[in-house]
């Protein structure tokens, strides 16, 4: 018997270190062990582009998607925009990218299936998932409806589930939610145009409510007319709010005014300018994405006004003290909404006419976004149509 137990345990050892090879350590995974998990830990196979390494170049992907929970709802993938988050992503920029990568949270679609708990939602349904699917639901955060703030949160990409396997995000044919992360999408909302919302509408949207330039008379100055500053200004416009477009580009005068209808445009390099306008802000709404210096952006505010960063420098921001200490200013920062929030952000987008301006493509042409993302060619936000354009592998 002793001889048989150490044949058995001799087995086992091995066994163990043939499925450590394969899998790599906890938390630390291979490029290849993590493609072998995608495709072989759930029974749902699923398809779409991810990035291997750090240039970031997308190509078709082979993985499975988890069979729907009681709670949980499948919905075919008929758009995902193009966030410049994406793009930093599949470069790693940020650091922490685990390869591979399906990027993606701008995510809507139809749903094919409901587990036999789901309330919200039916099958035939559209909605819509943006950058979390899921959280701690114990925390201080996710017991005061902001789940996006928890200290567990689970992005929609480049995360890691409950189950401890990876999480894909939108640029694929499908995607399995907790109903809780998913988003009723409006019958009058159109489902192209309106997905850029799900990241870059409720991350300026949340700005606006959060910090009280939302009232109608205020003035508030929006930095950058990008995928996010175009939506910006859409939403403070619907709120009554008297705006005005900052930008390094003076050629975006033209679709701040007459497509966007905001009610002035301020070259920010033009010394002139930024010196006429000083103290005439109550907010600034700051979208850039590019390394700049804050302490002219604080001069335009007027006392005790905010300054409110949502862009995503690669690089620390200058932050001079001086014209922050003699109005009593603020300069604060937000990060997307809740699941309530982003909820109440797609209703008003609808019951208001609001959607992006964008540019749709296809699943082939989705390098070639990439590229004209980083050199801001795009006006104002790339939609891939998954639906039509996603061919099977």
């Amino acid at each position: 018997m002793d001889f048989i137990q150490r044949l058995i345990d001799i087995v086992k050892c091995f066994w163990r270190r043939i499925l450590r090879s394969i899998m790599g350590s906890r938390g630390n995974h291979s490029n290849k062990s993590r493609e072998l998990a995608a495709r072989n830990e759930h029974p749902v196979e699923a398809f779409g582009w991810a990035a291997s390494g750090e240039t970031g170049l997308l190509s078709p992907f082979k993985f499975s998607r988890r069979a729907p929970g009681e709670k949980d709802v499948m919905f075919k993938v008929f758009y995902c925009g193009v966030c410049h988050c994406d793009l930093h992503s599949i470069k790693n920029d940020w650091t922490g990218t685990k390869y591979p990568i399906v990027p993606g949270h701008e995510i809507v679609g139809i749903v094919t299936k409901v587990g036999s708990k789901v309330e919200k939602f039916k099958v035939g349904d559209q909605v819509g998932v943006g950058c979390m699917v899921g959280s701690c639901h114990s925390c201080d955060n996710c017991t005061n409806d902001l789940e996006n703030y928890c200290p567990k949160v689970i992005l929609t990409y480049n995360s890691t589930y409950y189950d401890e396997t990876p999480t894909y995000g939108g640029y694929s044919n499908i995607m399995v939610v907790d109903e809780k992360f998913a988003i009723r999408w409006p019958e009058n909302l159109p489902l192209d145009s309106g997905a850029p919302l799900l990241c870059a509408g409720i991350t300026t949207y949340s700005a606006l409510k959060y910090f009280g330039l939302d009232k109608p008379g205020m003035h508030v100055g929006v930095v950058g007319l990008g995928g996010l500053g175009h939506v910006a200004v859409k939403f403070a416009k619907a709120f009554g709010v008297k705006v005005t477009v900052i930008s390094t580009t003076p050629g975006k005068k033209n679709d701040a005014i007459e497509s966007l209808r905001a009610d002035a445009f301020l070259f920010s390099r033009d010394k002139e300018q930024m010196r006429a306008a000083m103290q005439t802000l109550d907010g600034i709404i700051d979208t850039s994405a590019g390394v700049h210096s804050l302490g002219p952006l604080i001069g335009l505010l007027k006392s005790h006004g905010v300054l409110v960063v949502v862009g995503l420098p690669n690089k620390p921001l200058e932050l001079p003290v001086l014209p922050l200490i003699s109005g009593r200013k603020v300069v604060a920062g937000t990060a997307i909404g809740s699941v309530k929030e982003t909820q109440e952000m797609i209703d008003f987008a609808a019951t208001n006419n609001i959607t992006a301006d964008v540019e749709v493509v296809s699943m082939e042409y989705v390098n070639a976004a990439m590229k004209r993302l980083a050199k801001g060619d795009v006006k104002f936000r790339f939609v891939i149509d998954v639906a039509n354009t996603l061919k099977a592998l």
